[in-house]
């Protein structure tokens, strides 16, 4: 099997001929510029450069070189949107560690030794705390209340930070001819490589809710305001809406996974009711899913954070065929439940080793032990492609990384 059909058969719960392997395809289970960089000093690998291509967490998108030094099977087509030298630029955000950003980001670092980030508007939409290594939102738009409608939707979108900084491709959204642009070059790219390709295109609710109106404010609102949350998501549909048929007629023939966001749960538990959640988003979420069966041969996933087994069947019932980065070390989320109940329904991308006490703390050996264990748990009967949960942080000693993957080539054999 070369890696796209590698992937396709774990997703099709067959059974391939290794365990498929992902670093870097998204960023939220990718690997932090501070980590990557100690990584490839460690390796020896001195002569890669450091592509941080999300600024907000300061995810480095990992070289082509130390894919494949990791046998890896999926690539972010967005990565193909920045291969010209014109596109970075070098500057210092975390103190020690310079890196090549993109040319359009406006950052500036004060007095103190913070940083902040400036959106198009000219306003400081984020905030580096000194000593921390990723930016904070600092506009919370809708902070006093909903508005009378939403014709600036688009607008107040990009004032919060998660709106304002985007990452490739989506960076290149206001460019003219952009959805040309989106097929040609993921047309190229699959011409150019084996692995799967995959396209986060976001279209979050919850979340939007959180970042526009802030955590505390919309949680409360689920509850005590109703009909404001569902004229904003209405909203915030339609704007999904026609960005997903747009990007579905431009490459939903040609990419293999396209993935979506919403954080639904916590360490303890998801952050709502099941009652609440299908209220609220299960609706709009199989509205999304479905529009990408009925229109593409693409397979969806759904990136969610946090304990959420209590709505796991109704994800699979909205649509979702894969759950990244299946977070472990939360309440009910043991691999062995997860896959015993959801396995058959369900592709876990993740949940192979701990980055919160394992890959951080462990010794190598433990961390071999650890991950040998998932793996034997989720890969059977495929439905599983290794993913570490969440992102790779900068306190994690890159010897811990090189077990972790030496230990999923020992498995594959």
């Amino acid at each position: 099997m070369n890696s796209r059909e590698r992937i396709i058969a774990a997703i099709n719960h067959q059974q391939p001929d290794r365990v498929p392997i992902d670093l870097g395809a998204t960023p939220s289970s990718g690997i932090s510029v501070v980590a990557y960089q100690n990584l490839i000093k460690y390796l020896g690998k001195d002569h890669l450069k450091t592509h941080a291509y999300d600024v907000i967490q300061e995810v480095a998108q990992p070289e082509m070189e130390l894919l494949e030094h990791f046998n890896v099977d999926v690539i972010d087509i967005g990565r193909h949107f920045n291969t010209g030298e014109n596109y970075w630029k070098e500057i210092e955000i975390i103190s020690d560690h310079k890196a090549l950003y993109p040319n359009w980001l406006k950052t500036e670092r004060l007095s103190d030794d913070s940083n902040i980030i400036y959106g198009s508007s000219g306003e400081v939409i984020g905030r580096m705390p000194v000593g921390a290594t990723f930016f904070d939102q600092t506009i919370f738009p809708y902070l006093d209340g909903y508005p009378d409608n939403y014709k600036n939707l688009a607008h107040d979108m990009k004032r919060v930070i998660w709106g304002g900084v985007g990452f490739t491709p989506w960076d290149w959204s206001d460019e003219k001819d952009f959805y040309t642009m989106l097929r040609e070059k993921t047309i190229d790219l699959k011409s150019k490589t084996d692995k799967a390709l995959l396209l986060g295109i976001g279209c979050n609710l919850f979340e939007w809710g959180t970042f526009i109106r802030r955590m505390d404010n919309f949680l409360m609102d689920l509850l005590a305001d109703p009909s404001n949350v569902h004229s904003f998501l209405d909203a915030l549909m339609e704007s999904h809406m026609n960005g997903l048929q747009k990007t579905i007629e431009a490459v939903g023939d040609v990419v293999d996974i396209i993935k979506f966001g919403d954080d639904l749960g916590m360490t303890n538990g998801p952050f709502m009711s099941v009652e609440m959640y299908r209220e609220f988003f299960k609706p709009r979420h199989k509205q999304l899913c479905d529009y990408v069966k009925a229109n593409s041969t693409a397979h969806t996933m759904l990136h969610c954070c946090g304990g959420v087994y209590e709505l796991i069947p109704e994800l699979i019932e909205a649509g979702f065929e894969i759950l990244n980065p299946v977070q472990i070390n939360a309440v009910n989320m043991e691999p062995e439940r997860l896959k015993t109940e959801f396995g058959k329904d369900l592709v876990f991308w993740g949940g192979g080793c701990d980055t919160k006490s394992i890959l951080n703390n462990a010794t190598p050996q433990q961390v071999k032990d650890h991950v040998k264990h998932n793996l034997e748990i989720f890969s059977v009967g495929g439905g599983y492609v290794f993913n570490t949960v969440h992102n790779i942080m900068p306190d994690v000693p890159p010897e811990n990384i090189v077990a972790m993957f030496d230990a999923v080539n020992e498995f594959n054999g």
